[in-house]
């Protein structure tokens, strides 16, 4: 019988990992079920999954009749590619998806999964641009902090420099904007909308800058990731959408994480009513049963490949598998037979109120995000707002946070991609039983976290 544990020290490559910590023999967690909301490992322990796994399992773990259309499906048709062929279950989730997209994102490009969707976003829009006489529009704007994926392309979008530097240099082209972190507005610190408008603003400039003949998009999260949730104040996409049009500058949503009912609507831009050129999205799709990505495109940015000898020339062998889509169908299916988006709505006040309780703690400094997606930001002092220095926040984060929050019993992400932050994100079918559990374990780590400090 294989030796799990040998085999994953000494075979496995883990993802965002630092090896180091298991050089000296360290077990590798190994999680080996989940029911519900929680997971359990080897050892019999159980956690709640405060995740949803990487903001994926929206309908929650063990769903057995998701597990079962895959194996029908398997057994049916395993894997054709959509390289000028279709499949049945494909062309009935690319219209799924169309119908439910905000105006008319009508046509569907799948891919494996969100890095491979920004990816075809930012092709799509230099090809685009091209066939319709504007041959210099190539470069793309998005966020400081901003996280978009981790191939090439993708990589260069992300506004994250440490993840940036050990692969450069990377694709060129790519420029930064503020993002909305209101909890460290340098403008407009105040007041919440006029700090909105300031930042939208600050897209128009960065156009302006480098020529609006040269620039072909805009990528942008409706609560960005990375950073620790920032929600998008009021009037802040409006104005945005406004800019982008002014300019002829492709307005991309990448909801890979805000998609799905993570914000209590199936797109991210119906939370905050804007209306996007291109949707990226992945993650929930499926709840995580299977690996899909969708890439949604309005009828306009189609119309070009309509006629004649034009092609997209871009595809992914596992792009729209079989077994994926139908799992994504059924996933579906379950999000209308359950009412998980209504649930959100239901639960997200009561989510946040539970969270904000842990403001009377001296190392919570803001509790923000929107729908069941929320981050958590310490800090030293919280009148001043002063933030910890790397070695501090090292020691916090690594040295104590992430490994006692786990064994509390919750798993979630003790993350420092900007100031040092606790993300969360729960299943969709989580209620307040869930939500008091998240709070009274993060009290009693946080707690104990200041008295080391």
């Amino acid at each position: 019988m294989t030796d799990l544990q040998a085999a994953a020290r000494d075979n496995l490559w883990l993802h965002f990992t630092r090896h180091s910590v298991h050089e000296d023999g360290a077990e590798v967690p190994m999680i080996v079920r989940g029911e519900g909301a929680y997971i359990y490992d080897d050892k019999g322990n159980r956690y709640l999954d405060g995740l949803s796994g990487l903001f994926v399992v929206q309908a929650g773990h063990g769903r057995r009749e998701l597990a079962e259309v895959a194996a029908k499906q398997a057994s049916e048709l395993a894997f054709f590619p959509l390289w000028s062929y279709a499949h049945p279950k494909a062309a009935e989730l690319a219209e799924r998806l169309a119908t439910a997209a905000p105006g008319d994102l009508n046509r569907v490009f799948f891919t494996s999964g969100g890095g491979e969707a920004v990816e075809s976003a930012w092709k799509l829009a230099k090809q685009y641009f091209k066939l319709v006489g504007k041959p210099l529009k190539h470069k793309v704007l998005s966020r400081q902090t901003a996280y978009h994926g981790t191939t090439q392309g993708a990589l260069s979008i992300t506004g994250i420099p440490a993840f940036k530097a050990p692969y450069e240099p990377l694709v060129p082209s790519t420029f930064r904007v503020p993002n909305t972190n209101f909890y460290r507005a340098t403008e407009h610190g105040d007041d919440a909308e006029a700090f909105g408008r300031w930042a939208a603003d600050r897209v128009e400039e960065a156009i302006l800058f480098e020529g609006p003949e040269t620039v072909a998009a805009f990528f942008v999260e409706p609560v960005q990731n990375a950073g620790g949730c920032f929600p998008p104040p009021a009037g802040y996409f409006q104005r945005v959408r406004e800019i982008c049009d002014k300019y002829d500058v492709l307005l991309v949503s990448d909801e890979v994480i805000c998609a799905y009912g993570r914000l209590g609507t199936m797109f991210g831009a119906q939370k905050f009513d804007y209306q996007p050129d291109i949707i990226t999205s992945a993650k929930g799709l499926t709840s995580g049963y299977a690996p899909l990505g969708a890439m949604l495109v309005s009828d306009r940015l189609f119309e070009p490949f309509r006629h004649g000898d034009t092609m997209f020339a871009h595809g992914y062998t596992f792009g729209g598998h079989p077994v994926s889509a139908a799992v994504a169908l059924a996933n579906l299916d379950l999000f209308e037979r359950e009412d998980l988006l209504g649930n959100v709505r239901r639960n997200e006040g009561a989510f946040r109120g539970t969270l904000e309780k842990l403001l009377d703690l001296p190392i919570v400094g803001d509790v923000r995000g929107d729908g069941y997606f929320y981050g958590i930001e310490l800090v030293k002092d919280k009148t001043t707002k002063e933030t910890f220095d790397d070695d501090e926040s090292e020691r916090l984060l690594r040295g104590f946070l992430s490994k006692a929050l786990y064994d509390s019993g919750l798993y979630c992400r003790a993350d420092d991609r900007g100031d040092p932050v606790i993300q969360l994100s729960p299943p969709l079918t989580c209620d307040q039983s869930h939500f008091d559990e998240i709070e009274q374990k993060l009290r009693a780590v946080l707690t104990e976290a200041w008295a080391k400090l």
